[in-house]
């Protein structure tokens, strides 16, 4: 119970205080809880794991419950995740039913967000059981398998697989380490930049850099014009909020609480699935079914509970495996990088306060997050009306600083956030996938680590295929994977030629 000490009332300050900062990110559209995360890492400099973990976590469970208030008032999902929020919600604020549809949506996410709290609570430490006895082979493996399954489930097979291969690239620029295999010696770079990259690039700024800045260097193509009539806002109501309204939504709830949580275990797959899928279970199964996008509460529910059950899905394979289950808890892996921590099947065993401290964390930041935006409603639903020219300055100010300060006042880091900045930028015109590439860029590192430490302690390819009964699951799970890659992929090629003939 040594966690208790920890549980100071800055903990819970910070926690509250990054559940509001996220709400505000979520809420405006084109800002993301990945982006309000990645911005604000740096401010954890100062602070204690613990500290840090409460603020991130408050962060991302806000920027996932904020994207329901411009999707519901406004038709704009403020976050990918609540782009099913808008078939019924923004109707329901059309009919004049703007607020019910705010707090039934608030509600659904707090359901969401604290059943996925529970399984990550419950599972977690048994999966990490299980992942301890890995060798370096399950392990390669473990990490391939995410590699696959982040390329499946991209929107363009090659291109989510291209991404990742780049990503893998740049992670191994730098000296190969002898630690690791290697031979002490600069790889993957030009002789004049060894004095900069010895070391590789550094996380964080690569982190800020694409998905702040780029962020940041789309909005600021679309110009700074503000649409007066389609940012007017009103929660003039009709039909009061009533808890009534969940009496015949339980199996909805849990539903689609569950494959929220299901869906931010597979890596890489991302909210906007997951409410995507939820909706459709709900409209194949409720017995209103032909209402559902006409304003009805169904869709929202199933929408929202969806999308925050991913909060606590996705920290189930990156605290257990070390494997980021979204973009997000991609750049969660920063916050323990910066205290020396690293994530896997070792992390809950040997950081048990911390482990509960998180969740302590995850359920406080959830109830935070209904407390202020159940009774603030009002106000919060002002945000999506700040101008961001007025936003935009000060983000880029903290990302600068946060960039330079991540190494004691390192110029060449501020450089590589540019340099990564742009890219971010560049990458999303040309359709490369920013989520694999990071990805990617986190894991290459440690695949081939795994694979070098398994050739040299069994010495031949086959161990990968006949170290254990687990190895051969695992290979065939990447069969799996890659199968329904492709077949996604004729799908979707068979779809877009019927098109095409439609039209002409």
């Amino acid at each position: 119970m040594e966690f208790l000490t920890a549980l100071t009332p800055m903990y819970f300050f910070l926690a509250f205080f990054g559940v509001a900062i996220g709400i505000i990110f979520g809420a405006i559209p084109g800002m993301t809880a990945t982006m309000a995360v990645a911005v604000c890492l740096p401010l954890t400099y100062a602070l204690d794991l613990n500290q840090g973990l409460a603020l991130l976590i408050g962060l991302y469970v806000g920027g996932i419950s904020g994207g329901l208030v411009p999707a519901i008032l406004l038709n704009i999902p403020g976050t990918p995740s609540s782009i099913t929020t808008t078939f019924d919600g923004y109707p329901m604020t059309l009919k004049g039913e703007g607020e019910r549809a705010l707090k039934i949506g608030i509600v659904s996410s707090l359901f969401g967000g604290l059943l996925s709290a529970l399984i990550l609570f419950c599972f977690a430490p048994l999966l990490a059981d299980v992942a301890i006895k890995f060798s370096f082979v399950e392990k390669f493996l473990i990490i391939l398998l995410a590699l696959t399954v982040i390329a499946s489930l991209s929107k363009s097979m090659m291109m989510g697989l291209f991404s990742g291969l780049i990503g893998i690239w740049l992670s191994l620029i730098g000296t190969y380490d002898t630690s690791v295999g290697g031979n002490g010696e600069t790889r993957l770079m030009a002789d004049f930049m060894e004095p900069y990259l010895a070391s590789g690039f550094s996380l964080l700024p690569v982190l800020i850099g694409l998905f702040g800045v780029a962020a940041i260097l789309e909005e600021a193509e679309k110009g700074i014009k503000e649409n007066a009539a389609d940012m007017k806002v009103s929660l003039k109501s009709g039909k009061k909020f009533s808890f009534n309204v969940f009496r015949n939504q339980k199996t909805n709830l849990i539903r689609s609480g569950l494959i929220g949580t299901f869906i931010g275990m597979l890596p890489g797959v991302g909210g906007s699935a997951a409410s995507v899928l939820s909706y459709t279970q709900e409209k194949n199964f409720s017995k209103d079914s032909d209402q559902m996008g006409t304003g009805i509460a169904n869709g929202v529910v199933a929408s929202e509970s969806a999308n925050n059950g991913l909060t606590g899905g996705a920290l189930i394979p990156l605290l257990s495996l070390g494997i980021p289950g979204d973009s997000t808890t991609a750049v969660l892996i920063g916050a323990f990088t910066l205290q020396g921590i690293q994530v896997g099947p070792l992390f809950i065993g040997e950081n048990l306060d911390t482990w509960n401290t998180m969740m302590v964390a995850l359920l406080f930041a959830n109830l935070a997050m209904f407390a202020i935006m159940f009774f603030a409603i009002k106000y919060i639903a002002k945000v999506v009306m700040v101008p961001k020219y007025l936003l935009y300055p000060i983000i880029m100010m903290m990302c600068v600083v946060g960039a330079y300060a991540i190494n004691y006042g390192v110029m060449f880091d501020v450089w590589t956030l540019l340099l990564f900045g742009i890219g971010g930028y560049a990458a999303s015109k040309i359709g490369i996938e920013i989520a694999p590439l990071v990805i990617g860029f986190i894991l290459g590192g440690q695949a081939e680590v795994y694979f070098v430490k398994s050739l040299e302690s069994f010495g031949t390819y086959s161990i990968f295929f006949t170290k254990s009964p687990m190895a051969i699951v695992l290979w065939l799970l990447i069969a799996l994977s890659v199968g329904f890659s492709i077949y996604q992929a004729v799908k979707a090629r068979k779809a877009r030629l019927s098109t095409a003939t439609a039209q002409a």
